[in-house]
């Protein structure tokens, strides 16, 4: 019997693949969306480059977090790695603040666009395309902070190989930080507009999800060339054990309410950011961080 064609199969069905092919539909997918998201309100390039102190609403809300675990409170002055920066919006927002920047993301025209964006914001900031499982091999290490903006465990298949590049980039002292969509989050149907149901995978087997989205989620209606996707379900518990295994020492977690996106039908606008009404927001955290530190 021959296998079923992926365009058959049910959006979020456990798959076995190769993480090499995984990764090159996923480079694909996310080239497509860069021009998208860069034409689109969410993201607001024009708006960007044409008020120098702009800020990104996901660096804005990451700063009142991961503000109290820098020196003097602000990352002015510190060298900061960005892993998955997609096409530079949080990146440079970093830079505007002081840092001297790097971003790493598996997408060229992502970093592309990222570039650009610099040029026409007249920000110094350093682009380099790698797989974040490997960025130090690709970007020299001895930095004082790694930065992840949200959106991003889901799609590395190997988080032993992500926790030990962030702490090669690290130098003693220096600081690891992520706000991301929490894993109880991705196991709910977000399919269903009347009641919060679990629908997905919480606990990591290996196995991949596979998607088969024809649009990007900053709410245009363009198509995507690429639309096939793969995501691997990662427990906290995995995130933590990873990030401790690699000889951090994890200095906050903590749990939130709010998301940056519409991650759910039932979800309302909260400010800059998204919620589920009350009082559905007591029953599931949408997004959690880490802080962690690298001692020597």
């Amino acid at each position: 019997m021959s296998p079923t064609p992926p365009d058959r199969i049910e959006p979020g069905t456990d798959v076995v693949v190769d993480p090499h092919e995984a990764l090159r539909a996923n480079r694909a997918n996310w080239d497509d969306r860069a021009d998208i998201h860069a034409e689109s309100a969410m993201y607001d390039l024009a708006g960007f480059v044409a008020d120098p102190e702009a800020l990104s609403s996901v660096v804005r809300e990451d700063l009142t977090l991961l503000g109290p675990h820098l020196p003097g409170g602000t990352v002015a002055g510190l060298d900061v790695v960005h892993l998955q920066c997609h096409i530079g919006t949080d990146t440079l927002s970093l830079a505007r603040l002081g840092a001297r920047v790097t971003g790493v993301d598996l997408s060229p025209r992502s970093l592309e666009i990222a570039r650009d964006l610099a040029r026409r914001c007249r920000l110094e900031a350093t682009f380099v395309e790698a797989d974040a499982q490997h960025a130090a091999d690709a970007v020299a290490g001895d930095v004082d902070l790694v930065y992840t903006s949200i959106g991003v465990v889901t799609w590395l298949p190997d988080l032993t190989a992500w926790a030990g590049s962030i702490a090669r980039l690290l130098r003693p002292g220096g600081t690891f930080y992520i706000r991301d969509g929490h894993p109880m989050l991705y196991t709910l149907d977000d399919m269903r507009s009347d009641v919060l149901a679990v629908r997905y995978r919480y606990f990591p087997t290996g196995e991949a999800e596979m998607w088969q989205d024809p649009t990007s989620y900053t709410g245009e209606d363009r198509r995507l060339a690429h639309p096939r996707t793969y995501e691997w379900p990662h427990s906290l518990a995995e995130i933590l054990g990873a990030l401790l295994g690699a000889g951090l020492r994890v200095t906050s977690v903590g749990e939130q309410q709010t998301v940056p996106w519409q991650a759910h039908p039932l979800m309302e606008p909260v400010g800059e950011s998204w919620a589920f009404p009350e009082p559905m927001r007591q029953w599931v955290p949408t997004t959690y961080s880490i802080t962690a530190v690298k001692d020597h």
